[in-house]
């Protein structure tokens, strides 16, 4: 589970969390890297979002010094991913484990959700109400971060739309201002162990950094693969280290890439 770090202890498990990831080989590991709330600050959508070139060129290197070992696990589609770190197109699980890409461009995915059960969701999203949408096809992503006064109706729409379609197993994944509903068991720990079974990543140590309860999975399936993981702003059960935010995260980066 996830815990928060106090303000005065942050400084401290940062400079930690530094410490140890210098010391990281990159010719050993496996990189595998969260996206929102890890390497880029949270926005006030999920289209509202900057990343850094000085970002990109520390991915780039890293890739590079990695031997291709380098993959985002992230909640957004693949395509997105590409579109926010182009020309960088890198390996990546998108949609929490329901798509992945290797070091080719073939992309594998699940089946989408039902369309109608998709549209039935999309009914909270009333004009006007601040509630933005992701349809990401196997999921739906209903944001909330502009209208936090929803939680709930939104909470309670949710739970009707499962309830009106029981033939269909989902589960919902929430987040930071978020509700995504998902097919069931699929999830970013799926995602590592998708990645880890193949080259280059197959035989390293996977190294993870991740933010919120969506990367539980992944914290917990690195176990299985002798792993370390990092997260930011709050600490996970077992994590080597707790980044303070993400501009710590990428300045991290930027050192081993350049060490």
């Amino acid at each position: 589970m996830a815990q928060l770090i106090a303000s005065d202890d942050a400084s401290t498990a940062n400079a930690k969390a530094m410490e140890i990831f210098a010391r990281l080989d990159p010719a050993s590991v496996a990189f595998l890297l969260d996206v929102d709330g890890t390497l880029i600050d949270i926005g006030p959508s999920p289209t509202e979002v900057e990343v850094p070139e000085t970002l990109k060129a520390a991915l780039a290197a890293l890739h590079v010094r990695s031997g291709g070992a380098l993959a985002l696990i992230s909640g957004r589609p693949i395509r997105d991913l590409d579109r926010l770190f182009a020309p960088l197109r890198l390996p990546a699980v998108g949609g929490h484990g329901a798509e992945l890409r290797l070091t080719d461009d073939t992309v594998s995915r699940i089946d989408d959700l039902p369309s109608d059960l998709r549209r039935h969701l999309l009914d909270a999203v009333t004009p006007g109400s601040g509630i933005e949408y992701e349809d990401k096809g196997y999921s739906v992503a209903l944001h909330y971060r502009k209208a936090p006064q929803h939680e709930e109706r939104l909470r309670a729409h949710v739970a009707g739309s499962q309830a009106a379609f029981p033939a269909v197993d989902t589960e919902v994944l929430p987040g930071k201002a978020v509700f995504e509903i998902k097919r069931a068991g699929t999830n970013k720990g799926d995602g590592v162990r998708g990645v880890m079974a193949h080259a280059p990543f197959a035989g390293r140590q996977p190294v993870f950094i991740g933010d919120d309860v969506t990367d539980a999975a992944a914290f917990a399936a690195l176990a299985e693969f002798g792993g370390q993981g990092f997260s930011v702003g709050c600490r996970f059960d077992g994590v080597s280290g707790v980044f303070e935010s993400p501009e710590q995260v990428r300045l991290a980066l930027r050192r081993l890439a350049h060490a």
